[in-house]
């Protein structure tokens, strides 16, 4: 069985962390997206995985080595030469994905995705009805800011309605699917949306199925969303592997560690935290919401809440960074500054305090 993960994209919307590196290797919960992905398809049985790539290929290129000895799986790349929307690229890597597949089945994932990936029920579903196509959808609070998926009982999909300002329906696509190595004859080799041009054709065949995914689900493409990520995967972690938390009388909720970070016992860290690899916590720093990169230094009595620190970061003494702020690679704050919903690219000094929101420091 295989699998093509979208990586194309060009991760805008999660700036300045992108900068440094393509989105589906930026860390999270101590790990690069993509690899949460690539171990939940391992799990399920797959033996390849195509990488769907269009931007920073080089680099994903590096990482593929290290990634197949990990996990003992094949990985491949299907360079796009031009952008082709989100069906386009199944079209162009329909040779790597029939090749040696003896199952004909294959999965197809967003890379900016985050769930707890219960893949084996989206195969036992989707063998069961026998159909070209699942998709894995999700229930939300306020369907009319989505499109909403309309199923029947059986779970064979009928139609799709785009932002409907009455309920009908609260399932949406969340970007993970299965299906027949049929469908692909389906798509022109051109940019084609799976969602707009591919599904509704695949609905009214009635080949097409939805399936609705247990557990959590996030989009985490973007800071305010890779921080509410972080909520929900700590508390999966909180469910099901309460373990990897850490514990101790300075922490508050759930809250991951690298057991590489050195953490003052006299700092208070938590709820919905993480801390990556060699990072330094001083004494009397207060941590909440919000994410700290590998090798990231925070000084004596700062505050930390919903924001996310970058690599190789340093936060001087009696800072505070709050408000959804974003610090890419290697910034460095100084003594008692403050910083408000603002992002600020790699590789700069902040000497003076920030209040106005949305702030991009060049």
């Amino acid at each position: 069985m295989k699998a093509l993960i979208l990586v194309g994209g060009y991760g805008t919307r999660l700036r300045p962390l992108t900068f440094k590196c393509p989105k589906p290797l930026v860390e999270f919960a101590n790990k690069p997206i993509l690899m949460h992905q690539i171990e939940a398809l391992v799990k399920v049985g797959v033996q390849e995985i195509i990488l769907a790539i269009n931007y920073q290929p080089d680099t994903m290129k590096e990482q593929i080595n290290k990634l197949q000895d990990l996990y003992k799986v094949k990985i491949i790349c299907s360079q796009e030469t031009e952008p082709l929307g989100t069906a386009g690229p199944i079209r162009l890597a329909k040779d790597h994905i029939i090749k040696d597949n003896p199952d004909g089945l294959f999965f197809v994932l967003n890379s900016d995705i985050i769930c707890e990936f219960p893949l084996d029920k989206l195969l036992q579903f989707h063998k069961q009805h026998n159909h070209e196509g699942t998709i894995f959808v999700n229930e939300v609070d306020d369907p009319s800011k989505y499109g909403v998926i309309l199923a029947d009982e059986t779970g064979r999909i009928k139609d799709f309605i785009e932002k409907p300002q009455e309920f009908i329906s609260n399932k949406i696509n969340s970007g993970l699917y299965l299906f027949n190595v049929s469908m692909i004859d389906r798509i022109p080799l051109k940019p084609t949306s799976i969602e707009r041009e591919i599904f509704p054709i695949m609905a009214k065949e009635g080949q097409l199925y939805q399936y609705i995914l247990p557990g959590f689900w996030k989009d985490v493409g973007q800071p305010k969303d890779y921080l509410a990520g972080t909520v929900l995967i700590l508390e999966s972690y909180r469910t099901h592997t309460p373990d990897v938390l850490a514990k101790g009388n300075n922490i508050v909720g759930n809250v991951l560690i690298d057991a590489s970070a050195q953490i003052d016992p006299n700092a208070v860290i938590g709820p919905n935290v993480i801390i990556g690899p060699d990072c330094k916590v001083k004494e009397g720093v207060r941590l909440k919401n919000c994410v700290l990169l590998k090798g990231v230094v925070i000084n004596a009595n700062s505050w930390i809440n919903e924001s996310i620190i970058g690599w190789s970061s340093t936060v001087g003494k009696w800072v505070r960074i709050e408000g959804v702020s974003v610090c890419g690679e290697d910034v460095q704050v100084k003594d008692e500054v403050y910083i408000n919903q603002s992002f600020i690219l790699p590789h700069r000094g902040i000497t003076s305090n920030i209040y106005n929101k949305n702030t991009v420091i060049m």
